[in-house]
């Protein structure tokens, strides 16, 4: 890759089935929804989409199947401006996909099958050493083989390349190096619930899962609240603070966590010396843009739809 890349994400593809129907089935119901759409997802590329409609210039490493669904997703990566050098297709698994239910009031149910992803080796990490050598951020998450994301967020570290792991969806056992290895480490409420065994009901019950977090050796922890903001907790400044987001209405929520990251990563790698609160601040106000509209990247906003305040 000839041009260097601000912003690397090591991840998943997905591709989403989503039905909107008036509320979620029940086990053993059937329900009548009343839109049908197929659209882009997998929480590692729909960060570094987000990342580069807020104008960072990204990779994708990633793998995909070869089929229909694999093929369109590369051609979806080179619309929205990210290098694909990394992304590779195989013979040996489906792409991988997501069905998606969601309700009227913007909640959702998932079942993801994780296909090509979980190909995604070492092998395929050391072609791209040279290239997160020399990036500014590395964002991994959960949906590949975690022993991939774990060896992706250690390279970066050696290189002194800031790390965002977002471990999505979330294992009750995972490994303490992933603490050690990330310099930002941002999960929701659920995740954070999971991980820590404590329950999360409040403000202050998310200060405290933070600080749990920042115990086990993360730089920082952001702890996401949808529509409440985020609590943020730095080992360098350890009194956790809320960073509250506007109020909007949301129509869906899907990829709104995703939306969040991406525009984080964008502002760690062109605002380096931004205070993270404030970095947090405006990807709430990101991803409040995104929940306004239908479908996943398809509601990620560009740089050109947002205030210029932000920039």
């Amino acid at each position: 890759m000839s041009e260097d890349v601000s912003v690397i994400v090591v991840g998943s593809c997905m591709t989403d089935l989503v039905s909107q129907a008036p509320r979620l089935p029940k086990a053993g119901e059937t329900i009548h929804g009343y839109k049908f759409f197929i659209g882009f997802g997998g929480k590692g590329a729909n960060q570094c989409v987000q990342a580069a409609r807020m104008g960072a210039k990204t990779a994708m490493v990633c793998k995909v199947g070869k089929d229909f669904f694999g093929d369109n997703y590369i051609q979806n990566f080179k619309k929205n401006g990210v290098s694909t050098a990394f992304a590779k297709q195989t013979e040996k698994a489906a792409t991988g996909a997501a069905s998606i239910i969601v309700n009227d009031t913007g909640e959702n149910a998932i079942v993801i099958v994780a296909g090509a992803n979980m190909l995604l080796g070492q092998e395929e990490l050391q072609h791209t050493q040279s290239a997160i050598s020399r990036a500014k951020v590395l964002i991994c998450q959960l949906e590949i083989n975690p022993d991939a994301s774990l060896y992706a967020l250690r390279m970066a570290k050696e290189n002194h390349v800031k790390t965002i792991f977002n471990p999505a969806p979330a294992i009750v056992d995972l490994h303490s190096d992933f603490y050690k290895a990330s310099d930002i480490f941002c999960c929701n409420v659920s995740e954070a619930e999971l991980l820590t065994g404590m329950p999360v009901s409040s403000v202050e019950d998310a200060c405290r899962v933070g600080l749990d977090l920042l115990e086990k050796g993360c730089g920082s922890v952001i702890v996401s609240m949808g529509p409440q903001g985020c609590v943020v907790c730095q080992s360098v400044n350890v009194a956790p603070k809320l960073v509250p987001t506007i109020t909007v209405t949301a129509v869906d929520t899907t990829g709104a966590g995703d939306s969040f990251i991406g525009a984080l990563a964008f502002y760690v790698a062109h605002y380096p010396t931004m205070h993270l609160e404030e970095m947090a601040r405006r990807a709430n106000l990101v991803a409040a843009v995104s929940v306004q509209k239908v479908g996943t990247q398809t509601s990620f906003p560009f740089r050109k739809d947002l205030p210029a305040e932000l920039f």
